[in-house]
């Protein structure tokens, strides 16, 4: 087996927040629906020295504001691995029907999410 293969998994997430307009916020629920939606039992005996803090995890988040996302904060909801985050332009910025008390027009803000995972 070679010594390294990346990305072995690739997953893929959507996050939204509804009426903050916070792409960190959205990009954590992005992250937590890829994690949630994946299992892999038998990673830890693929992995070198069967130890998961050798697990390569990069996530690539698409977001409006990609600029204002704390990556630190997202990199800290993996649970394991050498993660890499990176917020770049995408996702969806939609009016939310609703007013601030400042008269700003509130907005949806939806983050996608690439995970990859691999050694």
């Amino acid at each position: 087996m070679s010594t390294s293969v990346f990305p072995l998994i690739v997953e893929t997430g959507m996050g939204v927040d509804l009426t903050g307009g916070d792409p960190t916020k959205a990009a954590l629920r992005a992250v937590d629906d890829t994690i949630r939606r994946v299992l892999f039992p038998r990673m830890r005996d693929l992995l070198p020295g069967g130890d998961r803090a050798n697990m390569r995890v990069e996530a690539t988040i698409a977001v409006p504001g990609h600029d204002r996302v704390d990556t630190a904060q997202v990199a800290a909801r993996f649970p394991y691995g050498r993660v890499a985050v990176q917020a770049v332009p995408g996702g969806h910025c939609q009016p939310n029907g609703l007013t601030g008390d400042d008269g700003a027009e509130g907005v949806i803000l939806i983050a996608v999410a690439v995970v990859s995972v691999g050694w």
